[in-house]
């Protein structure tokens, strides 16, 4: 049985179509011991997104973003959040937003990237599918400063550290964004390996 044949959806109400879409939906969902039981849940579309992490082997060191996020700020968090760079796909591929992502915020050009894995990152109320690329860089494939667009609200500051200091910033809380901290496990389990 798929879970299409559980799920009978019997309304949705727009809430919010303003920043992104938040929904209500009520709908019967077939239970494990086949009963129907009524429920209610709000969504909260914001659509698919991608993020990278570069590294660069020779010198174990990865490229980072540094920005104001106003979610962490109303959740008590008082600093910039460092991160890894992303983006929504805005009707891109996966590959072809991360690459003009990383470009717009870091000023790096990526040559190759690849995808290591997807994930919802909050699937209890928000239906955004994270994909997750790795890339190589180097000094020289840097072509501007990045920062982001100032249109868009963006202030980014980028930051180039060693994997074993990263690591060590999630150990004590200065990273705290889970696609990074995603990534950097990634990197530390099988791109960057201590020596």
């Amino acid at each position: 049985m798929s879970i299409a044949d559980r799920v009978r959806v019997k309304d949705v109400k727009v809430l919010s179509d303003d920043w992104y879409l938040l929904k209500k939906t009520v709908f019967e969902y077939r239970r494990n011991d086949g009963e129907w039981q009524l429920q209610s849940r709000e969504t909260y579309d914001r659509g698919n997104g991608a993020t990278i992490l570069l590294y660069d082997s020779v010198r174990r060191t990865v490229v980072l973003v540094k920005q104001f996020r106003y979610p962490a700020f109303v959740s008590g968090y008082d600093d910039m959040l460092i991160e890894t760079p992303a983006g929504l796909l805005d009707n891109a591929s996966p590959e072809e937003r991360i690459r003009a992502e990383t470009e717009e915020e870091t000023g790096f050009r990526v040559r190759d990237v690849r995808r290591v894995f997807e994930a919802f990152m909050s699937p209890g109320a928000v239906t955004e599918r994270i994909y997750f690329f790795v890339g190589r860089y180097e000094p020289g494939d840097r072509i501007s400063e990045g920062g982001g667009h100032e249109g868009e609200g963006e202030d980014i500051e980028v930051l180039e550290i060693g994997i074993d200091e990263a690591l060590a910033m999630v150990a004590d809380g200065r990273i705290c964004d889970a696609k990074t901290i995603m990534l950097l496990q990634y990197a530390a389990l099988h791109l960057l390996r201590g020596a």
